[in-house]
């Protein structure tokens, strides 16, 4: 029989979580922005070894466990580079660089999505690569790829929990020490994924806001 009556008074506790979480998705998200703005830049540049670069760079985070790369991150640098390195940078770093190979794929799709005509007309206008990609081209790639941008930031929330094998102190983590203290992991369990589907309805609702925002400003 569930019992969540041993569990209601540590919710406060496993809340506090949110602020963890959010922290750890904003700034991979911020990181992973950047990074796939010039990836994807890279990708349909004309200078080979930055394509090549960029494609290999892809392929890696793409091609291999997330949790893989966190733990890499966590224990291999301190290990090469005699520093000590905390659960949060190492987490932001880690969903950040993974996340930017992702992203590169789809701002780069999204670039190559913009109708040829307006590339060719501002080079006939003798517009600037540089300004041209960040006035022109790159405004309408975002709008047209703001969907999938959002569903990556929702799956990143969710992935985020993985953080509890370095011991950050997150929504999950907190549900299993909770779990552990009382022996009621199940329900300590439930309610961290109750938290966790309450912020993804919360977070596809203000990405479908943001779609319709950007739709009336076209």
């Amino acid at each position: 029989m569930l019992d969540f009556t041993a569990v209601v008074p540590s919710i406060p506790y496993i809340l506090k979580g949110i602020g963890i979480t959010l922290q750890i998705v904003v700034g991979a998200t911020i990181l992973g922005l950047v990074l796939g703005v010039l990836l994807a830049l890279c990708k349909i540049g004309k200078i080979t070894i930055l394509r090549l670069l960029a494609d290999f760079y892809t392929s890696i985070f793409r091609g291999t466990p997330l949790v893989l790369q966190l733990m890499l991150i966590y224990y291999a640098i301190p290990q090469l580079f005699d520093i000590q390195i905390d659960p949060m940078p190492a987490a932001i770093l880690a969903f950040g660089l993974n996340s930017g190979a992702y992203i590169s794929e789809i701002i780069r799709g999204g670039i190559n999505a913009v109708d040829k005509g307006q590339l060719e007309a501002s080079l006939a206008l003798g517009i600037p690569y540089t300004k041209m990609m960040k006035d022109i081209i790159l405004p309408q790639a975002m709008k047209n790829i703001m969907p999938a941008l959002m569903n990556e930031f929702i799956t990143l929330n969710k992935e985020s929990a993985i953080v509890t094998v370095i011991g950050a102190l997150d929504i999950m983590r907190r549900a299993v020490v909770v779990g552990g203290s009382n022996y009621h992991y199940l329900e300590a369990l439930i309610v961290a994924g109750v938290i966790y589907y309450i912020m993804t309805l919360i977070l596809t609702f203000l990405g479908k806001m943001l779609e319709k925002r950007m739709r009336r400003s076209d």
